[in-house]
């Protein structure tokens, strides 16, 4: 017998699909659970490194309520609701009669940047560890945590390492050490790692339509002496750490040996499900995702809207000169539009446009608004070919 996620085979077949996962622990892709410390003293350490972070970074906390401040169930959970939503006009507020899953924790939390949590009642994938006498016999009892130790914090009545964290964390004259209220040495930690932490980019061109306005493959077009799929592709190399061209799965072979395929695994959806294939191909990736129905443009937008991309967004786009709507098909799109894009879907929707007007997207104007014209008739192929020629005339 073999064992399989859990499932016993006789055969050894696998009963599930073997897919991509992200990267996250408990919460989030960078969570560290801060323990050693009072519940108030990492409240407010918390509350001074999410606040210190926020112009650059969504920061979220995690933390249990303690049983001397436990009551009855708030509000309408009381009388037997399954879940209660209050607008609080300054934020708002959902409570849960059940306790959530993980998956349902991950899901909430997804949107966050960096999650800190409290150690000495929720575990994360990685700790900050306060060495304070007053709390040694407290973190005794939590040694087993220490898993992933990043950081240590020492209070004034510390002189050295305790002996346990010395045979709990071998590591640990490599970690950083920093004094318990050095905060602005704290927040440069946190920092830093979430600048270590930033989702490559990588890129995707889209090359799985049917042309069906068109008459033609306007993805096999030379408008710049070679078809534009692999102009486009060309073009994203040096902004990308990998650049795929997206087709249908009947395409593949009609793609050149020469660059990198991902066919669509979320069929019928379009452009959605080319962007989702992506993701579910690499989820811990940003997708820099462009149409190849854009015969003007060229590296200098792509480069300003690189420069100008927003990792806390779920999306950096351009604004439409047509209609001042985000352009969704060339877009930067982070790890965390994933799940975003999923809950869409789910709700009957697969418009990647509507996601991104209805999510928090930064939004940059084009500097060269031309260079977002698209193509999909041949009237409109006509006269961008002929404003090509034009352009190549005015400079011989």
């Amino acid at each position: 017998m073999k064992k399989q996620e859990g499932r016993m085979t006789l055969n050894g077949h696998n009963k599930h699909t073997k897919l991509a996962r992200p990267s996250l622990g408990s919460f989030g892709r960078n969570e560290w659970a801060i323990l050693g410390a009072p519940c108030t003293v990492i409240k407010l350490l918390a509350d001074e490194v999410i606040k210190a972070l926020a112009p650059d970074y969504k920061g979220a906390y995690a933390d249990t309520t303690h049983a001397d401040d436990v009551t009855n169930a708030p509000g309408r959970l009381g009388a037997g609701a399954v879940l209660e939503y209050t607008d609080q006009l300054q934020y708002s507020q959902l409570s849960y009669a059940a306790p959530l899953s993980p998956f349902q924790l991950r899901q909430h939390f997804s949107q966050a940047d960096f999650v800190l949590v409290n150690g000495n009642h929720q575990q994360a994938k990685a700790q900050v560890l306060i060495l304070d006498e007053n709390k040694k016999a407290s973190l005794q009892k939590r040694v087993s945590q220490l898993t992933n130790v990043e950081l240590i914090l020492v209070s004034d009545n510390i002189n050295e390492v305790f002996d346990f964290i010395e045979e709990a964390v071998p590591n640990w004259r490599d970690i950083p050490v920093l004094k318990s209220d050095d905060l602005q040495g704290i927040v440069m930690f946190f920092k830093s790692k979430l600048i270590q932490n930033l989702p490559k980019i990588n890129g995707l061109v889209l090359a799985g339509g049917k042309s069906q306005r068109m008459g033609f493959d306007k993805t096999a077009v030379k408008w710049h002496d070679k078809e534009q799929r692999y102009h486009v592709a060309d073009m994203l190399r040096g902004f990308c750490n990998e650049v795929y061209i997206s087709c249908r799965a009947e395409q593949q072979e009609l793609v050149d040996k020469d660059y990198a395929v991902l066919p669509d695994t979320f069929t019928d959806l379009g452009p959605y499900g080319a962007i989702l294939s992506a993701f579910r191909s690499e989820p811990d990736s940003a997708w820099l995702v462009v149409a190849t129905d854009l015969p003007l443009l060229d590296e200098t937008t792509i480069q300003h809207l690189v420069a100008l991309r927003n990792p806390a967004a779920i999306a950096t786009a351009y604004t439409s000169g047509f209609d001042g709507l985000p352009e969704p098909l060339i877009t930067i799109w982070e790890p965390k539009s994933y799940p975003q894009l999923l809950a869409f879907l789910a709700q009957g929707y697969s418009c990647a446009r509507k996601v991104l007007i209805n999510s928090d997207t930064s939004l940059i104007p084009p500097a060269n608004p031309d260079a977002l014209t698209n193509v999909n008739t041949p009237d409109e192929h006509d006269r961008i070919k002929q404003l090509l020629h034009q352009k190549i005339a005015s400079h011989d």
